[in-house]
């Protein structure tokens, strides 16, 4: 349960920080491209969220 409690605000947190990151730019101009590099801020939000969840689930679990 306190993880889902974490991901709930950990989630907005990485989107709202990924915003500033311009992962069109690595792509070439198209449509399709667009696409890509939709899925992989995707990719990006959910491995951030799970890794920042994760450290401060063990980081506070040192302190119980």
């Amino acid at each position: 349960m306190a993880k889902f409690i974490l991901y709930i605000f950990i989630v907005p947190l990485v989107v709202i920080s990924m915003d500033s990151v311009n992962l069109n730019a690595i792509f070439k101009k198209g449509k399709s491209n667009y696409y890509h590099a939709r899925m992989i801020y995707m990719f990006i939000v959910v491995s951030l969220s799970y890794l920042v969840v994760n450290f401060i689930n063990d980081f506070l679990g040192v302190f119980s």
